[in-house]
């Protein structure tokens, strides 16, 4: 519940900073005359979105952990699966050039702004998996790359199908913020967790302890 919550809340807050970033040549003249009413509009419109970029990060990852757990089954070797996931890695990241430049491109259109927008990915996607590996081991680092660029692609395939700049960033910030939160934060939450269960467990057996009797010795 907490990491609902929290990343509920984080998905909010980035894409009320991201929106106003990306689409500040709308938003100007309200700073400009200092209309807070429609400021303050507008934030809450960014905010109620970012809940639904949140909703959408947070059913990618739980459906990411059902999929690894399931590629383990299948592949019976955590080689053999990330090497699959290697390979949707590469496909992912060719398509999402390739696929897009052909359906969106127009005539002598530059390939370099496609192109940059999956090296965005593929780079953000780099940094959270090294923090990965580096707060677990090095076998995370294959299966977080592969949720941070697969599955936030999925993710993102509503506003990249449409091609309309302004939502491609607007989505594409918040989720890989989302997405990295909940891929860095889940361990911790869990092992704060299990203390907890300890301590709660702990203090019965405690008490107990402390309400036994000393023997008489008559």
């Amino acid at each position: 519940m907490k990491l609902f919550i929290s990343t509920l809340l984080i998905g909010g807050i980035a894409t009320g900073i991201t929106g106003f970033i990306v689409r500040w040549s709308e938003f100007k003249p309200f700073f400009v005359d200092f209309n807070l009413v429609e400021i303050l509009a507008i934030l809450f419109w960014l905010f109620g979105v970012g809940f639904i970029f949140s909703l959408l990060s947070q059913a990618g990852f739980f459906a990411y952990l059902t999929l690894h757990r399931f590629g383990l089954g299948i592949f019976k070797s955590h080689k053999l699966w990330n090497a699959a996931q290697m390979v949707l890695i590469a496909v992912v990241l060719f398509d999402l050039v390739y696929l897009r430049y052909n359906a969106f491109a127009e005539e002598n259109e530059s390939l370099f702004p496609y192109i940059g927008l999956a090296v965005m990915v593929f780079v953000a996607a780099l940094g959270i998996a090294y923090l990965k590996a580096k707060q677990t081991n090095r076998t995370a680092f294959i299966p977080a790359l592969f949720f941070m660029i697969v599955i936030s692609v999925i993710e993102w395939l509503p506003v990249l199908m449409v091609n309309e700049k302004s939502w491609v960033y607007l989505m594409a910030f918040p989720l890989l913020v989302c997405n990295a939160y909940q891929l860095l934060m889940l361990p911790k939450l869990n092992e704060k967790s299990q203390q907890e269960r300890k301590n709660v467990q702990s203090k019965p057996l405690a008490k107990t302890k402390h309400t036994q009797k000393k023997p008489s010795n008559v």
